[in-house]
């Protein structure tokens, strides 16, 4: 789901400043934008958590995954900025984002700025609870045309995603080789997330996505923030009182 302006303009030029200054590059040089992508660990200065918790926002979490059954965002995710440049970023695989790293100092590393090589990379598992993530949100920092490495979304992909995790259980399996998301949703239509500084997409964590390169376009400045659950999705409720993400689950699964 888009939601155009979730945050304000404003608080989108502060935060695209600040990501400036932590790439070292200059906005007036393109000589400086010597790389694909530049990735800036997590920053969770009142700008950035202003622009994932706006009460628009939360009404869509309480509305998508269920009242009480989320956390508050506390930090936005990292930021990939991603430069026009003939090189290849090489993080361009399809993929979604609903795991959880069985070593919880991954993501001291990553909040730190640690060394995260001293951490093991295959620790990351996902399981039909989506244990790691609620909802997947997409925040656009700057203007995002199609020539701008707009992130490309499945349509549908999340109903492709239940069956292959569901038979490991709750403990959920190691993260899906690339090639194998990307066989299992092909057929799914692929839509841009393109928009304004301040709009907002939030994704299914099962929605199946991919980054690209930017060729031509703008610097784009956006983060990849989850919405943490407070409870585990559940496909089998006594009440019936499944939200949405819940319900698209029970979908892919056939119930």
């Amino acid at each position: 789901m888009k939601i155009p302006g979730a945050f304000s303009k404003e608080t989108a030029e502060v935060c695209r400043e600040r990501l400036w200054r932590e790439t070292g590059k200059d906005p007036e040089n393109p000589r400086t934008w010597t790389e694909p992508v530049v990735r800036i660990p997590p920053i969770n200065d009142p700008p950035f958590l202003e622009s994932c918790n706006t009460p628009i926002l939360h009404r869509a979490y309480d509305q998508l995954y269920g009242v009480g059954r989320w956390i508050d965002p506390d930090w936005p995710g990292t930021f990939p900025v991603r430069f026009p440049h003939p090189g290849e970023p090489m993080d361009t695989a399809w993929h979604f984002d609903a795991g959880w790293h069985v070593d919880e100092s991954w993501f001291e590393a990553l909040e730190d700025g640690g060394d995260l090589g001293k951490v093991d990379p295959h620790g990351f598992r996902v399981s039909i609870q989506s244990r790691g993530r609620a909802l997947l949100i997409l925040l656009l920092y700057s203007e995002v045309g199609p020539q701008d490495a707009p992130t490309r979304i499945r349509v549908g992909s999340h109903l492709d995603v239940p069956p292959m995790i569901a038979p490991y259980g709750e403990e959920g399996c190691g993260l899906l080789r690339d090639d194998v998301i990307d066989e299992a949703t092909a057929h799914r239509p692929e839509v841009l997330a393109t928009g304004e500084p301040g709009d907002v997409y939030i994704v299914h964590p099962f929605v199946v996505h991919a980054a690209q390169a930017n060729r031509v376009g703008r610097p784009k400045f956006m983060a990849q923030a989850s919405v943490e659950p407070r409870e585990l999705v559940r496909t089998d409720r006594p009440d019936g009182a499944y939200s949405p993400v819940e319900r698209a689950v029970r979908m892919g699964l056939g119930l």
